[in-house]
């Protein structure tokens, strides 16, 4: 009979004693993705965030990507950067199967950047970083353009510039 460390869960019957438990939200890359290796010398996992990831540094400095997220996370993020920390994900989320992975992403495009071509450009991006790095199959990146940034003419004025003077009698 073998006994176990007080205070230790029991093990279920159904689970291998000599397999890890996997943190929530992550999958074992399988056969064919490049990930795992078979054989022996173990398994990989990659967790969602991961991904997500992946696909917010992929777009992050596509031209005609203004930001990541609609208004509401963009809003969370502007607080988030004020004090050091960026979000790679925002606006980012994944599907992510053994050996395959969705996403969707929700940008604001840049005026006056052509928008399909935005979204291809976003959508091309996703999947190479997804399949090179992370070595799954991309099924579909879906994306939806949420806003558009159209810079204002206050942009391109020199920060230390006096504003226009408006003509008429000063009482």
């Amino acid at each position: 009979m073998t006994t176990q460390p007080q205070g230790a869960p029991a093990p279920s019957p159904f689970s291998d004693p000599d397999v890890p438990e996997r943190p929530a939200g992550s999958r074992v890359a399988g056969p064919g993705s490049g990930s795992a290796r078979r054989g022996g010398r173990g398994t990989t996992t990659i967790v969602d965030g991961v991904i997500a990831k992946l696909a917010g540094m992929a777009i992050a400095d596509i031209p005609g990507v203004y930001a990541l997220g609609g208004g509401a996370a963009r809003a969370l993020g502007s607080i988030r950067e004020a004090v050091g920390q960026k979000d790679l994900t925002q606006g980012v989320s994944v599907e992510v199967g053994q050996t395959q992975v969705a996403a969707d992403l929700i940008i604001v495009a840049e005026y006056p950047h052509p928008l399909q071509d935005v979204a291809e450009a976003a959508r091309d991006a996703v999947y190479r970083a997804v399949e090179d790095l992370a070595g799954m199959e991309v099924t579909e990146v879906n994306v939806t353009i949420a806003d558009i940034h159209i810079p204002a003419v206050d942009d391109d004025r020199d920060e230390g510039a006096a504003p226009p003077q408006r003509e008429g009698r000063v009482s």
